[in-house]
């Protein structure tokens, strides 16, 4: 193997595959996924490999669209605001803004996925002590569970809870999030961490 070959061979990845007059995306030829694959199955696609459809893929893109601008209150928008104020161009303003997220700002995601897995592997007999353990190693907040600044409900959570509640009775068309506001802002259960 030459040298050539080997600097190629380090950067071949199974998310692309790529040549002059050619583009694989995890296998699948890009002109194959163009107008046939929305935006967040292509998402799901290249980061796990796998395709999803029907009710999974709404609620992944419902997922997304929950995630759009929370506004300027969030550092890494304030931030990306503020240099795009500066007169840097588009790339430079979103990097701004994407160089803020981490552990404290914007990690909420990865933290919760972290706690689904310890959940997860502990099995539901363990959950209080599971639970007790998480909050003894990173503090009383529950990442997934409420956001700090939509106190006392998150606006996003009557639509979020009617996407994924079980399905208990037909929905009629005019069966919607905002028809159901009323009924789901009594519920105790809301945005707000139900474990606190």
């Amino acid at each position: 193997m030459s040298d050539e070959n080997d600097v190629s061979d380090w950067w071949r990845t199974k998310i692309i595959d790529m040549e002059p007059g050619r583009i694989h995306l995890r296998g699948q030829p890009v002109q194959g996924l163009i107008g046939t694959t929305g935006f967040a199955q292509m998402i799901w696609l290249l980061v796990t490999g796998d395709t999803i459809e029907g009710p999974r893929a709404a609620l992944f893109e419902a997922a997304l669209v929950a995630a759009v601008d929370h506004g300027p209150q969030a550092p890494s928008i304030a931030a990306a605001r503020m240099a795009a104020t500066c007169g840097v161009g588009l790339q430079s303003a979103m990097a701004t803004g994407l160089n803020m997220l981490g552990d404290v700002h914007g990690g909420a995601g990865e933290q919760a996925v972290c706690l689904y897995h310890a959940v997860h592997e502990a099995g539901p007999d363990a959950l209080g002590a599971t639970l007790d353990e998480w909050r003894a190693d990173h503090g009383r907040y529950l990442p997934g569970f409420g956001h700090r600044f939509h106190k006392p409900v998150d606006p996003r959570h009557v639509c979020w809870s009617w996407l994924t509640r079980p399905p208990r009775r037909v929905r009629s068309r005019v069966s919607s999030p905002e028809s159901d506001v009323r009924s789901s802002a009594t519920l105790p259960k809301n945005a707000a961490n139900p474990f606190r």
